[in-house]
């Protein structure tokens, strides 16, 4: 904490007289990000304390020390532009080609930054120019991003090569996707350095940028109409544009258009010209970058703060389709559109009725639509499960995190879902109730090993939104839930069934203790601990609710008994697990 914040003389007397270990790890905060096991040269390189850096290195730090994620404190120096720190740190040995773990270089972050001295001074020690991250991404593409033409023509006159990153994009691209005209127009003007189609793929990029990033229609435009010259100019044969993929509901059936002439047609209507935007990104950039379900989903996003909600619900799903089937299971993104359409779902329901800030009313939601997105996200639990069994002792806690909530947000679509089940063994009842079972028999855990039933009864299923509507517990999904087959004696990692849970629950809610039990839930189950539930109810309050007589069983009674008295190998393979439950 001394290195973080400057603090000279306390860090020089608890190393002087205290002997302090000048490399011992820490967590600190940097811009509201925290930064695990960063050693003490780290912290000051970052904060940008040269005298500390100076003490902390005449006193032993090794000066490539490294962080949780492989950041050393030169590139720590490089991210905030601490020049003097930089060169300080490279004259006592620091390595200026140590990258963190993905793969992102001093000079990459320099360049992002838009550090023209620093980068200058890595090239002139010779600085990979070309060298990739994991993402396939070079310095150049960092340039790119960030707008940083500077340094960006400074990477071009020491031999930068314009490579493509993993996703197939070239820095012109990189350029485009963000918006940076100044990088596009320099790099499109560099004579032979792109050929026709990819300058024209880069203007039209640019125009869909300008639509739904910088909201400007006019622009776009222009950008539109300098590729469709591009393609049509008289000095070099035609390049028309690839034939029309296959229109797509979500865009309102958009055709992408051909003929200059049709290109001024476009402003007379903003929402077609929109649609463009997406197509043509789609396009350009295909299904599985990430910018192109992105966009879907700010469009989607947009048409549901005006009111237009079924326009955002199948922008949404194809966002959704698309990322399920190009993306791993349990990717942050598809997390984040199974989110977005339970928060959506849940506005809904709660305001029903009401008159938006536009002058719409809020539209009831539709059964099919919860049920579209909740078999989704039940084949996101299923995929993230098989995911996880295959990666064994691999996997790690994010993991099971990452699943936790996607098995939390299916659980809150199912909860949505109880509300309006639908008549005992109608279609609509029949449906919901055999996809909750296709949940219960995956039988995925999250977090400490707790699954569906656990997690309904329990803090770990508490989904943080704006609009909760739905709110665990949920009598109504629990009994949902026992009905097909969860099953009650499911213990988590610290041997609590969900029994056990609901004696921890604030206030206790007798109700739910009392469905578990009548389906057959064992009142003298025992945790890890040796706690049965009713010593973990708070105040001891079972017998004001529940006759424990009437959930209490002779094989209960018979098991306990055995368990005090005998040695448990002497009890039949097939009885042991009841009685060690007792």
């Amino acid at each position: 904490m001394a290195c973080r914040n400057g603090h000279y003389d306390v860090a020089e007397y608890l190393i002087e007289k205290c002997g302090a270990d000048v490399e011992q790890p820490g967590s600190v905060v940097f811009e509201g990000e925290t930064i695990e096991g960063a050693p003490p040269l780290w912290c000051a390189a970052a904060a940008g304390h040269l005298s500390l850096v100076k003490l902390l290195v005449r006193r032993g730090a090794k000066v490539n020390s490294i962080t949780k994620t492989n950041s050393t404190p030169l590139r720590a120096a490089c991210f905030d532009g601490h020049y003097d720190i930089v060169k300080f740190l490279v004259q006592h040995g620091a390595d200026i080609e140590m990258a963190n773990r993905h793969g992102h270089t001093c000079l990459m972050i320099a360049c992002y930054r838009g550090h023209v001295k620093i980068a200058k001074f890595l090239l002139a020690l010779k600085a990979d120019a070309n060298r990739k991250s994991v993402k396939g991404n070079t310095a150049l593409h960092d340039c790119a991003e960030s707008g940083s033409l500077e340094i960006l023509k400074i990477l071009v006159e020491h031999g930068a090569q314009m490579d493509v990153d993993s996703y197939g994009m070239t820095p012109l691209l990189a350029a485009a996707v963000t918006g940076h005209t100044h990088i596009v127009e320099y790099l499109i003007g560099i004579p032979q350095l792109f050929s026709r189609k990819e300058r024209i793929d880069a203007l039209e990029l640019l125009g869909a940028t300008y639509v739904d990033k910088k909201r400007d229609m006019i622009g776009a435009l222009q950008f539109w109409k300098s590729a469709m010259n591009e393609r049509y100019r008289g000095d070099g044969p035609v390049i028309a544009k690839p034939e029309s993929p296959p229109l797509v509901a979500a865009y309102d059936y958009a055709r992408e258009v051909i003929e200059p002439e049709a290109l001024d047609d476009l402003l007379a209507d903003p929402d077609e010209m929109r649609m463009q935007a997406l197509v043509i990104r789609e396009r350009i950039l295909g299904p599985a970058h990430p910018d192109t379900s992105y966009y879907i989903r700010y469009r989607g996003a947009v048409y549901a703060d005006a009111g237009k909600f079924r326009r955002c619900i199948e922008l949404w799903n194809y966002a959704l389709d698309m990322q399920q089937s190009m993306l791993e299971p349990l990717n942050p993104m598809t997390q984040s559109s199974l989110f977005s359409f339970t928060e959506l779902f849940s506005f809904m329901v709660g305001e029903e009725g009401r008159q938006t800030t536009r002058g719409r009313r809020v539209p009831p939601v539709k059964r099919e639509d919860l049920m579209r997105v909740f078999e989704k996200a039940i084949n996101e639990v299923a995929k993230g499960k098989q995911m996880l069994d295959k990666m064994g002792d691999l996997t790690c806690e994010r993991d099971f995190t990452f699943l936790n909530r996607v098995l939390v947000i299916t659980l809150h679509l199912a909860c949505l879902l109880t509300r309006e089940t639908g008549e005992k063994d109608s279609e609509e009842y029949n449906v919901f109730h055999k996809e909750l079972y296709k949940l219960i028999r995956i039988n995925a855990k999250g977090k400490h090993g707790r699954d569906a039933l656990h997690l309904v009864h329990s803090e770990d299923g508490a989904l943080v939104g704006r609009y909760p509507t739905c709110k665990f517990p949920s009598p109504h999904l629990t009994k949902a839930l026992l009905k097909v087959g969860a099953n009650v004696a499911a213990r988590d990692n610290d041997g609590n069934t969900a029994l056990h849970l609901t004696a921890l629950l604030q206030p206790w809610r007798p109700i739910l203790s009392i469905d578990l039990l009548n389906a057959g839930a064992h009142l003298d189950a025992i945790n890890n601990d040796g706690k049965t539930f009713q010593m973990l109810l708070p105040n001891k309050e079972l017998y004001d609710s529940i006759c424990p007589l009437k959930y209490t069983t002779l094989a209960c009674l018979a098991a306990r008994v055995v368990k005090k008295t005998q040695n448990i190998s002497r009890v039949p393979a097939h009885l042991r697990t009841f009685v060690e439950m007792h």
